[in-house]
């Protein structure tokens, strides 16, 4: 029982040192039936129980459980094991008042975080706790003790006590609870059948510890409280510890099944197990919230047992919206057994049965072969999203193919990844951010609106729906089929057909016997196939889940596996080829060769790299079809696959694409909408393929201009991967395989106002004196300097903004010495900073040559000289500049197209005021998270840069930071000498929503246990 008075930590000192010898300093901690407290000595931890009993008998199955825990204790677990006092007993009887004593127990305290207060729960550490759940019972699996076995309330055999306290609910709560209470009881017999053993039995989420190891993984590395030990079923075990790891996800039966799949791989589970684990998690969580209301009536300060009632609720609520047998072919799944236990059953049925696609349709019975139509993620039948929205045109699409393979059906798209379902229709929020629904449960096959469909088996009518309320679809009919299972006892199994015409409602009504052959219906017009061309959906179900009216058509990846459990593949009921070119490739086969045969230099993003398929706007999508926010990829400037400049390039494509020697209207075009955009000093173009081609250029331009041959370049600068281009990038030389500086390039510090050598708004003379040191220099040894180069926003440095006044002193000091100014626009150029359209236009200067990279092409192949009349006059030296691809007709189309986008769409404008927006709530996040300590940039080039309080570099955290918004799907990255820059350069088109999206992922990782 709680003591009845509050003992003070001067008095658990005394205790501790007359009956231990312990001195510390003493906390108190909270506690349910005992005072618990913490005790710090000079060279550990302790954890101290003091609690009134009448018996010492009554810590005898405590005290031979912990001896026991101590002798044969997995040594990957660390647990409270008990300390001796001088007399070599566990209990120490401190006082003793009439019949009552106060005993109390020392145990060595167990070093790590609560799994309560860690954050995120990841895969990994779900799995690891199924993992040391599993071993702390296989620990435990021999103990034995008389009074292992007892009465008890949160035994989750004895559970049906609660429902002696409904009255405590609401009539809503009620029926949450009922709902578990009556699975349980139906369950019940079975139940008490299934394996016991002494269990910890209160695995939440304060009795779990985690720590991390060097690599700042967290990984569960203890258990503390065995205060509720009793012998009994073994899966309650489990069952609890998913009870508190599913709280706080958006998905909880996914994490169930991380955690069961664990428990699984260490201490292998019965089937009998699985099949009660659902209600045992849900009567957990009954109990867990019938003990808090109780004690809210006793004792409403008792913050202990009221410490989880408002998850418990939360979760108990999602968790009744899981149906039970799903859940059960969940866990199955996660175990490596067949999801649904009959499927073997059912697909040999179905193989035995087999019929053909021309039955099924037999007005079409001169098709005796199948055309798989490939509608997954990379397919290139779809085309852009823009053609595949445009349903008059996908419908075009599949009309032409029909006519290449007249005597096809067209059909496919089972388990196939679909990129037009990577929408908000189709999404749903997962415990790593929005997941969508993209994985294709059925076949589909296209026919003429019209299309009589005829009943591949006898069945039964059970479902009739229309839903032309809901969506732009016909009707759907699912018929109940019988077949007999392995034991010999009847069981059904269902087809579903949608898509189908208004008219063929009027043919059947539920309860209808069908005859195999009988019609059943008619294929719906496009505005009943969600506006696509005319197609029947059809889908094996093994169990429906009491989803008559909305079976689902489509299911995340990470369903997937059970789903195709549930839904079996209609191959094996009609015969039609497996779709080759839309089977998913595996990342790890795809790395391997990448490896073997491609460049060894030649890296990949993230520690868990990505297949991506397809690119839409400021999304990039995965080989499942799951959707990327994309903040990094500036190349693709006016987002990804911009449909005016992919029609533009495939339009000129199918026409011409040849070389400048012949006169063509689009390089003329394309020049003069360029030069539109810059000021008059900059008149004379040159086009090539590539930033890296073009400042080869610029620097060959320079030379020209004046015979020098050093360049003045910026610390961390990066301008190419030419040889030329690496001999003046110090991010590259200064870096890891760099050799350095070569003799001829002088590299000047970092303008960075923030962090660098010179900080504040006044450091642009400090800096530019560097400048003019090179210069004296070069000056006394006689030679010649050829160029000064930077971004007028320096990337790979940081996202730095050049001090004010910089660039001014700067070029003027060049020019003075004879030398040339390139501006590297290849980053930041094309409105991407808002207020201009070139980032150096806002520092009031001309540089004698700009170049543009990528993002002028969108992500094609174009880049751009562009310098003044003098510099141009003196490069046409009489050789001839020449360049095989630069300027042909697609390539200057397609620059065009992409300036016509930015001018149409106002993407210069949306830069400016979507930039400031992030920008300024960026700020706001700083006065939130102290580790971002600066916040710069223009427009949609912007960055922020996480340090401590002494402004050292925390690359570790960014890089965290990182792969997390990749884990939540977002796309972001790191920059900066110290990798401890955060940048963000998506698309242009990236507007205030996409900003609030990535604001609120950003939240949510800076709120995760490894940014604090």
């Amino acid at each position: 029982m709680q003591p009845t008075n509050p003992i003070s930590t001067e008095q658990i000192q005394i205790w501790l040192n007359t009956h231990c010898g312990i001195k510390g300093q003493v906390s108190e901690l909270v506690g349910d039936v005992d005072h618990n407290y913490r005790c710090q000595s000079d060279t550990q931890a302790y954890t101290v129980k003091i609690a009134h009993v009448s018996d010492l008998s009554e810590f005898a199955f405590e005290t031979a459980l912990l001896q026991h825990i101590a002798d044969s204790a997995d040594p990957s677990l660390s647990l409270p094991l008990p300390v001796l006092n001088k007399d070599d007993n566990w209990l120490s009887v401190v006082s003793q008042h009439n019949d009552q004593l106060t005993v109390m127990r020392v145990l060595k305290w167990v070093e790590g975080s609560l799994w309560s207060e860690y954050s995120p729960h990841a895969e990994p550490l779900l799995t690891h706790l199924g993992h040391q759940t599993a071993r702390l019972n296989l620990s435990l699996q021999h103990f034995e003790h008389p009074d292992a076995t007892r009465p008890f309330e949160w035994d989750l055999a004895q559970c049906l006590w609660v429902k002696n306290y409904s009255d405590l609910f609401t009539a809503d709560q009620c029926i949450t609870l009922k709902h578990f209470i009556g699975l349980f009881e139906a369950q019940e017999n079975n139940y008490q059948s299934l394996r016991k053993q002494v269990i910890h039995n209160d695995l939440n989420d304060n009795n779990v510890l985690l720590q991390t190891d060097e690599k700042d993984r967290p990984h569960v590395n203890g258990f503390i409280d065995f205060g509720d030990a009793i012998c009994t079923q073994l899966i309650n075990e489990l069952a609890i510890a998913v009870a508190y790891g599913i709280m706080h996800k958006a998905d909880p039966l996914l994490a169930a099944a991380q955690i069961v799949q664990g428990y699984h791989q260490i201490n292998p589970l019965q089937d009998e197990e699985l099949v009660q684990l659902y209600q045992l998690v849900g009567m957990r969580l009954v109990v867990s919230v019938t003990q808090a209301a109780i004690a809210k009536t006793k004792n409403p300060d008792n913050a202990y047992k009221t410490i989880s009632e408002q998850a418990a609720w939360h979760v108990l609520n999602l968790w009744k919206n899981i149906h039970p047998r799903f859940a059960y072919y969940q866990f199955r799944a996660v175990c490596g057994f067949s999801p649904h236990p009959e499927q073997q059953t059912l697909e040999s049925h179905l193989l035995q049965t087999k019929v053909t696609l021309s039955q099924m349709f037999p007005e079409h019975h001169n098709k005796p072969h199948v055309h798989v139509v490939d509608l997954s993620v990379g397919s290139t039948l779809l085309g852009a999203a823009a053609e595949y929205e445009d349903h008059d045109h996908q419908s075009f699409k599949i009309d032409q193919l029909q006519k290449k393979v007249p005597d096809h059906f067209l059909a496919g798209g089972y388990c196939e990844a679909r990129s037009f379902y990577a929408s908000d229709a189709f999404s749903i929020e997962g415990n790593t951010g929005k997941e969508y629904r993209t994985m294709h449960l059925g076949l589909d096959v296209w026919l003429p609106a019209k299309t009589a469909i005829h009943a591949p088996l006898a069945g039964k009518v059970v479902g009739l729906h229309n839903n032309a309320f809901k969506r732009d679809y016909g009707p759907t009919i699912i018929l109940a089929h019988e077949y007999t299972l392995a034991s010999g006892k009847p069981a059904l199994f269902y087809t579903l057909y949608g898509h189908l015409s208004q008219t063929t409602l009027e043919l059947h009504t539920v309860g209808d016997d069908i005859q195999s052959g009988q019609l059943l219906a008619w294929v719906g017009e496009p505005h009943e196939n969600g506006g696509w061309s005319p197609h029947l959906h059809f889908q094996i179900v093994h169990d429906l889940l009491g989803k008559i009216n909305d079976f689902p058509g489509a299911c995340t990846p990470n369903h997937l596996s059970v789903m195709k459990g549930i839904c079996p593949n209609p191959k094996h009921l009609f015969s039609y080829l497996e779709p080759a070119s839309t089977q998913i490739q595996n990342n790890h086969k795809l790395i391997e060769y990448r490896h073997n045969h491609l460049g060894k230099s030649l890296s990949l993003a993230y520690s868990e790299p990505i297949q991506m398929l397809r690119g839409d706007d400021v999304y990039l999508i995965d080989h499942l079809g799951q959707k990327y926010l994309d903040t990094c990829n500036n190349v693709a400037h006016v987002g990804h696959e911009q449909p005016q400049v992919v029609a533009a390039g495939q339009a000129q494509m199918a026409v011409l694409n040849t070389n400048s020697r012949y006169l063509h209207p689009a390089i003329v075009e394309f020049t003069q909408n360029l030069l539109a955009t810059l000021p008059a000093q900059l008149s004379v173009v040159h086009l090539v393929n590539s930033g890296s081609e073009a400042n080869e250029l610029a620097l060959r331009m320079a030379k020209a201009f004046n015979g020098g041959d050093d360049v003045i370049a910026l610390e961390s600068g990066y301008h190419g991967n030419s040889n030329a281009c690496i001999n003046i990038s110090s991010y590259k030389f200064d870096g890891k395989g760099g050799q350095g500086a070569p003799n001829n390039t002088h590299i000047v510090p970092l303008p960075d106002s923030f962090r660098g050598r010179h900080r504040g708004q006044s450091c642009a003379s400090a800096y530019g004196a560097y400048v003019d040191q090179i210069i004296e220099k070069l000056s006394a040894e006689n030679k010649q300097l050829s160029a000064f180069i930077a971004e007028s926003i320096v990337s790979c440095g940081g996202q730095i903004e050049l001090p004010a006044g910089y660039l001014q002193q700067v070029y003027q000091s060049v020019r003075t010495a004879g030398g040339v100014c390139i501006a590297d626009e290849v980053q930041v150029g094309c409105g991407r900073i808002g207020s201009h359209f070139w980032a150096f236009e806002p520092h009031d200067v001309v540089p004698d040559i700009l170049t543009i990279g990528k993002p002028i092409g969108n992500g094609h192949p174009l880049a751009v000289v562009v310098c003044t009349r003098e510099v141009a006059d003196r490069f046409a030296n009489g050789m001839e500049y020449f360049n095989t691809f630069g300027g042909n007709p697609v390539s200057a189309t397609i620059g065009n197209a992409v300036l016509n986008v930015i001018k149409q769409h106002r993407l210069q404008d949306n830069a400016l005021t979507t930039g400031h927006f992030l920008k300024q709530q960026l700020k706001q996040m700083m006065a939130v998270h102290p580790i971002i300590k600066d916040v710069r940039g223009q427009g949609l080039f912007l960055g922020f840069e996480l340090c401590d309080d002494d402004l050292n570099p925390l690359p570790q955290k960014a890089s965290y930071l990182a792969d997390r918004m990749r884990d939540l799907g977002v796309l972001i990255s790191t920059d900066g000498p110290d990798h401890n820059v955060i940048k963000i350069k998506p698309p242009i088109s990236f507007n205030k929503n996409h900003a609030q999206e990535l604001l609120k992922r950003l939240s949510q990782v800076f709120n995760e246990t490894a940014m604090q």
